[in-house]
């Protein structure tokens, strides 16, 4: 039996190139995600900057149905380390479109790894 899990992106509204990449990756893949508005929500915004020590946006975490946090705990940040693209297990903040779709592949979402 496979574990049950969905794709949460914590963004903004307002225009950054980043969520801009995530959320059309994820539809032209047709992939489901939930997305939390950091700015309506500021208590997700101190969850994200807990997590990336910054305003890191897109941050999308592999969860259990109907949840807000990581199936598991993020590999951690080393002292001064930018979150940017780094694969974290069960989250990954700004990335880019190879960065996201080899970390959405590793989590069974996409069939085969983007080859560059």
């Amino acid at each position: 039996m496979s574990i049950q899990k969905e794709i949460v992106i914590y963004s903004r509204t307002s225009y950054t190139p980043f969520v801009a990449l995530a959320r059309d990756l994820l539809l032209r893949y047709q992939i489901p995600f939930r997305e939390i508005d950091v700015i309506v929500q500021p208590e997700m915004a101190a969850r994200v900057r807990d997590w990336t020590g910054s305003l890191s946006l897109p941050t999308l975490i592999i969860a259990a149905p109907n949840q807000d946090t990581p199936l598991q705990p993020p590999q951690p940040l080393e002292a001064g380390q930018s979150p940017r693209g780094l694969d974290r297990g069960s989250l990954i903040s700004e990335p880019n479109n190879y960065q996201l779709e080899n970390w959405l592949y590793q989590h069974g979402f996409l069939d085969k790894p983007y080859k560059r």
